[in-house]
């Protein structure tokens, strides 16, 4: 097998430019979902402390809280297990880029596929996070109307 020319391998790194914005891309979005689960978990922190210490004046109404924190944690540790995979998706999409090239494979198929499935993989990470927001705003809306004794 002869090595491949240079002039072949500069298509395949134009390519790859995009997978590697992605991977930027992603890498920001993951930075904001972690600090959104470091933010639930210090909430639900806080809410079980004032339950132990028993400064809570309506405990069923904390208690439903921190069930709502709860499941907005496993959601954003789904959205980032989603958004994780793919990146690393992107990046087996990089070597298969280059393996295609050094090896003159001409199959698109197992290039599609990766790429397909990285972007359902971020596609569901988004959607999961979309509904970790809902969440959030179903439990701003319980403690709003715990203090103030009304619906909102």
């Amino acid at each position: 097998m002869k090595p491949t020319p240079l002039h072949d391998i500069i298509p395949v790194l134009q390519t790859a430019i995009g997978p590697v914005i992605l991977i930027s891309g992603v890498g920001l979005l993951l930075l904001s979902m972690t600090n959104r689960l470091g933010r639930a978990i210090d909430r639900a922190r806080a809410l079980v402390r004032e339950l132990r210490e028993g400064h809570d004046r309506d405990r069923t109404a904390t208690l439903a809280q921190v069930a709502i924190i709860y499941r907005r944690a496993r959601l954003i540790r789904l959205s980032i297990a989603l958004a994780s995979l793919s990146v690393l998706l992107a990046a087996v999409l990089i070597i298969v880029l280059f393996l295609t090239a050094l090896m003159q494979w001409d199959h698109g198929l197992p290039v599609s596929l990766i790429f397909i499935a990285c972007m359902g993989s971020l596609i569901a990470s988004l959607v999961t996070f979309i509904y970790d927001i809902h969440l959030s705003l179903v439990a701003l809306k319980l403690e709003l109307e715990a203090v103030t004794g009304q619906p909102v």
